[in-house]
């Protein structure tokens, strides 16, 4: 039966999904998405992914970072979505899927991808090279599962998808304090987590569909 929404999706925990994406074909390169609200822990998760995986195949895994396909600044103020940076509509959901399908051709020697760079809030080209030695690729993202037209094409190109599930009260506690730690306080870290951060988590939880497992994770 196919699960109705992501809260449906079968469970598993994080080592148990590194035996799942061993399990894998090998005959060709494999896109493994991770999906996650703002504060659940996908960057970090992506990482710790990637580093199990090389331990039983060196040289074999790249992380491929939604955030790194941003509308630069200059876009998002032209169009005056400079403070909803981070939603949907601020990401180039376009070259996300012509980069998928870059990669998943597998023709190349190396494709360059940019990275988002969070100490100057703006993406860099060509900050990560992968290789084809990359045999599986980590994709991670708020919006891999999003059921919205601009994003829905670049599930066709996933061979595995997860999504991390974290309270709702815990992912609000991180992001409260993300950005106490970048020095925000009183009216502006309100609008900052009620005008951005707290909409585009709500929309993560409420408008994803199912993945093919979710990984569960309970507040330490």
């Amino acid at each position: 039966m196919t699960a109705k929404t992501w809260r449906d999706a079968p469970a598993i925990e994080a080592e148990a999904f590194v035996e799942a994406v061993l399990a894998l074909p090998q005959d060709r390169r494999r896109i493994v998405a991770v999906a996650g609200s703002p504060g659940s822990g996908k960057s970090t998760f992506a990482d710790w992914l990637c580093d199990e995986l090389l331990r039983h195949r060196p040289g074999e895994v790249a992380v491929l970072p939604m955030d790194g396909f941003h509308y630069d600044d200059m876009v998002l103020n032209a169009r005056g979505h400079r403070p909803r940076k981070g939603a949907p509509h601020t990401f180039d959901a376009g070259g996300l899927k012509i980069m998928l399908d870059r990669l998943s051709s597998d023709a190349e020697d190396e494709v360059a991808v940019p990275v988002f760079d969070r100490s100057i809030e703006i993406a860099r080209a060509g900050a990560r090279i992968i290789p084809r030695s990359a045999r599986t690729i980590i994709f991670e993202g708020n919006y891999l599962l999003l059921d919205d037209p601009r994003w829905a094409p670049l599930r066709s190109r996933f061979d595995l998808s997860a999504i991390l599930d974290v309270p709702e009260a815990e992912l609000r506690r991180r992001l409260t304090e993300r950005w106490i730690g970048y020095g925000l306080a009183g009216d502006v870290l309100t609008e900052k987590l009620e005008g951005n951060d707290f909409p585009n988590m709500r929309l993560v939880l409420e408008q994803s569909v199912a993945p093919d497992l979710r990984i569960v994770f309970e507040p330490a």
